[in-house]
């Protein structure tokens, strides 16, 4: 089930337009949400509900080639922060929290390092560590081993690999996202795919997918390359939630990124999952930010 939002599109930088979905209290402090790879712009009930709970706006956007955002060819983790601001400002909001999961990971480390002077708390949820970080592709499920290894080796052949993973994921039901996922799902992961998680998973990827691979493919060449900002610059409050039956995003990657920023809250998890920790623990995630941020 997907929960009443307000869509609309905020024009950025360079004649681009990014679609933005906001829930919740519309006086509320904003909390930014970045989805995953791919991820598709899709209320997700849970997350609003909790959100709204704690008197946050829930505010999502598309990053440029997901559904009717415009393609940012090029752009590196980086540019995420500009698009924020551009959205932010649309909202009137001068400050928020951020989040990001998974692939959005790295998005919200940049709009905390980027905008320093509105961001007040930021976490990352299973989110990947920077390329030249850990072993990064270790521990790694193969279907992941597969599509980085194309990511590093060249757009073409990131292109090819993923135009073949698009046919079956752009018209996924939730019966069918727990088979798609392969290897890349633990057996925690599989036991949380049930329900409405599993409708919002399914939704989110054919909604990722409806205008091409072109969101997807830039995701992955950004996470491949230089993110354009280092994490010396994440100095606001923070905190870290990564399980060690993560598939798509191994523990190390967690384990690394706490070593990295010391100054966070680090939450190494046994028995979670990549999927879980949205699934069963965002209430969490997002109490400990609102602290953060000094809002309890």
């Amino acid at each position: 089930m997907t929960a009443a939002a307000d869509r609309f599109l905020v024009g950025v930088a360079d004649g681009r337009s990014v679609e933005v979905l906001t829930a919740g209290p519309a006086d509320g402090l904003p909390l930014v949400f970045h989805t995953g790879t791919p991820g598709g712009l899709v209320s997700y009930a849970p997350l609003i509900e909790a959100a709204s709970a704690l008197e946050l706006r829930t505010v999502c956007y598309a990053r440029p080639g997901y559904g009717t955002s415009d393609p940012q060819p090029g752009r590196r983790i980086a540019d995420a922060a500009s698009d924020v601001a551009r959205v932010l400002d649309r909202l009137g909001a001068t400050t928020f929290v951020t989040a990001g999961w998974s692939g959005g990971g790295p998005h919200a480390l940049a709009t905390a390092a980027l905008l320093a002077d509105r961001c007040l708390a930021a976490a990352t949820i299973a989110g990947v560590a920077p390329y030249t970080g850990p072993d990064w592709l270790a521990g790694m499920a193969a279907e992941n081993v597969a599509e980085f290894g194309a990511a590093i080796d060249s757009e073409q052949s990131l292109t090819a690999y993923l135009a073949a993973d698009a046919a079956e994921l752009a018209g996924i039901t939730a019966a069918q996202v727990a088979q798609a996922l392969g290897g890349l799902a633990s057996a925690a992961d599989r036991a949380a795919v049930t329900g409405e998680f599993a409708e919002y998973l399914a939704e989110s990827n054919r909604t990722a997918l409806s205008s091409g691979i072109d969101g997807w493919r830039d995701d992955d060449l950004a996470f491949v390359r230089d993110w354009g900002f280092s994490l010396d610059q994440v100095r606001v409050p923070m905190s870290i939630w990564q399980g060690d039956q993560d598939a798509m995003v191994p523990f190390r990657h967690g384990e690394w990124l706490a070593r990295q920023l010391p100054h966070a809250r680090a939450h190494l998890l046994p028995g979670e999952g990549h999927l879980t920790l949205v699934q069963a623990r965002i209430g969490d995630i997002l109490g400990e930010l609102v602290q953060l941020a000094g809002r309890q």
